[in-house]
């Protein structure tokens, strides 16, 4: 498409591309060896045997004017995991390479995933092809731009954002965001102050594309009015589908793309947790009463459901999730975030998932028999999403 450079900052011919050559020319052998080599291969089983399809993302999808790969990844976990346990530094940087040559060209992450460290991580790894991808972060907790302090709460007044982003871009060796979102609404600052914050950043050339992320319906439409939005990233998956009653109807009448996190369900959809799962200390999901014992054992309907499909597909749960994720609406994006290898390896061959219109119809249908018990996010946190920033007087 001629606006694809402007638009997106990846060109035609894009750097190592002989090595891309490779990757995909060998993706179903080096996914297949990845996968069943690996005793912890999320989805799989001890006797489960993935058959996969290509391993490179080819198709390309539009935020908006952001043309973006159809599958990105989230760079959150890279510095803690769910677990609590600290990832291999240089390996995250070798999966975050690995992932742009298996055509991921879009990387979520934000100032808060750390704090701070994540977006260190991405930069790093990212500084040799910077131009040839898209970089989505975002701003909004209260973090001291010096420290990286949690100070609890939200800050979204527009002197903080100018200097959170300075900071992001500074951590992420780069001259401009592409895509930056409002990580949670501040019930105190109106968003058209936030927009205007934005917009200044925009005209600076710091920021070339905004968001919002989990916000209440009446201030998105203020936000686009205000500052057309590129992309709403909310949780979204068949283990949550809060968003198909309003939010995804919204984007689709106002030209936003929609960008789940949390695609795998927090693990759940990949099989990786079954019934005698225990989660460590400091786990947000051992907070979330859909994991708790008496609701996961009515979820794993959901996961058993997932699995039979991933049989009929020749494929793995991980990619059916994705997959159905991106059968729902053309310009919806899913991110799913890793700190393992192979799982890269995996989530990047998704896009070659497709169901013809019976089969999303009974797949469809299917998940909507499966009433998902428990929320989704501990109440403090749950707390945060759907606000309404306050009018603009």
């Amino acid at each position: 498409m001629k606006d694809r450079a402007m638009n997106s900052g990846i060109d035609d011919k894009p750097r190592r591309l002989g090595r891309r050559e490779l990757l995909v020319g060998a993706g179903a052998l080096a996914a297949s060896t990845l996968l069943s080599a690996s005793t912890g291969a999320a989805a799989q089983g001890p006797a489960a045997k993935p058959l996969l399809g290509p391993s490179s993302v080819s198709e390309r999808r539009r935020l908006g004017s952001l043309e973006v790969s159809a599958v990105g990844m989230g760079v959150q976990n890279m510095s803690r995991k769910y677990e609590t346990t600290v990832p291999y530094r240089p390996e995250m940087i070798n999966i975050l390479q690995a992932a742009y040559d298996h055509g991921v060209t879009f990387f979520d992450t934000a100032e808060a995933y750390g704090p701070f460290e994540c977006e260190r991580i991405l930069g790093e790894s990212i500084a040799k092809f910077r131009d040839k991808v898209v970089i989505a972060s975002k701003f909004g907790w209260d973090i001291d731009p010096d420290t990286g302090q949690m100070r609890g709460g939200l800050n979204s007044k527009p002197d903080h954002i100018q200097r959170a982003v300075e900071g992001s871009l500074k951590r992420l060796r780069t001259d401009r965001i592409d895509l930056l979102y409002q990580h949670r609404v501040d019930p105190e600052v109106p968003i058209e102050d936030v927009a205007g914050a934005v917009k200044d950043l925009m005209d600076q050339g710091k920021v070339r594309h905004w968001g919002l992320c989990e916000m209440g319906l009446g201030t998105l439409r203020r936000a686009h009015a205000a500052l057309p939005v590129t992309a709403v990233e909310n949780e979204y998956s068949m283990f949550w589908r809060g968003p198909e009653k309003e939010v995804i109807p919204a984007c689709e009448e106002l030209g936003i793309g929609f960008v789940p996190w949390s695609p795998l369900g927090v693990q759940f959809l990949t099989g990786w947790i079954d019934a005698n799962t225990r989660f460590a200390p400091g786990d947000i999901r051992g907070g979330e009463s859909r994991f708790s014992q008496e609701n996961r054992s009515h979820n794993l309907a959901l996961v058993e459901l997932v699995k039979n499909w991933a049989k009929r597909k020749q494929a793995t749960p991980a990619q059916v999730s994705l997959a159905w994720l991106m059968a729902q609406k053309p310009w919806i994006v899913p991110i799913p975030g890793t700190t393992q290898m192979e799982h890269m390896v995996e989530n990047s061959g998704a896009a070659a998932v497709h169901f013809t219109p019976a089969e999303l119809a009974e797949l469809n249908s299917a998940v909507r028999a499966i009433e998902v018990q428990g929320q989704r996010l501990p109440d403090f946190v749950l707390a945060l999403s759907g606000v309404d920033a306050p009018p603009k007087k």
